[in-house]
């Protein structure tokens, strides 16, 4: 990996060159999960849901050489939503519907994509992005940093109680949160600069 987000190459761009093992890793870490949320949360049963999240990678895996950043032509995570969206529609039209699924999901689906379900995905993104750089930053720190960070940033508990609980002073909890945060935010930084690009043609 390179460094700063204002040096590294997009994570997209990088999808260009198919032998880029560690960008497509990265791309199918992020958005495998957040995809495959997508279409349980709208009744898709588990293997039809990691059916979707498959052929939304292999869509993007198409037609990702053709794209190029262009913030006036939206993002790619909005395009990748569409064609999330197209594929969940098209899977309940041929009838390949789960049983959970029904006619109000097909009919939610096909509103504009510009509502309130694209900005929940858009929230999902967020989440799904959070949890990975947090996976992916935590060998960083000794597990007592990492437990006072997850406690009183994540579970919400009292810096007091958490200070007891792993045998630290209140303000080496509140210096080891700010470490992993710092961190964190860097990352999480780093992610979303590399996707909030343009969408590829369709």
């Amino acid at each position: 990996m390179d460094g700063a987000p204002e040096t590294r190459a997009s994570l997209i761009l990088r999808l260009h060159d198919r032998d880029d093992l560690d960008a497509w890793q990265e791309f199918s870490e992020i958005y495998h999960p957040l995809v495959f949320r997508l279409a349980r949360s709208k009744g898709f049963q588990h293997s039809d849901a990691l059916d979707v999240a498959q052929e939304v990678l292999l869509r993007v895996a198409g037609a990702v050489e053709r794209w190029e950043p262009d913030p006036e032509k939206g993002t790619f995570r909005g395009w990748l939503y569409r064609i999330a969206r197209n594929l969940m529609i098209d899977f309940l039209e041929r009838g390949r519907r789960s049983p959970l699924c029904d006619a109000d999901h097909l009919i939610e689906m096909q509103v504009d994509p510009s509502s309130l379900e694209s900005r929940t995905f858009d929230l999902a993104f967020q989440r799904q992005v959070f949890l990975w750089a947090a996976d992916r930053i935590r060998p960083a720190f000794q597990e007592p940093t990492w437990q006072a960070f997850w406690q009183t940033a994540v579970v919400g508990e009292s810096v007091a109680v958490v200070a007891e609980e792993l045998d630290m002073s209140v303000g080496a909890v509140y210096i080891a949160r700010t470490r992993v945060m710092q961190k964190l935010r860097t990352e999480v930084q780093r992610v979303i600069q590399d996707v909030e690009c343009r969408e590829v043609p369709a």
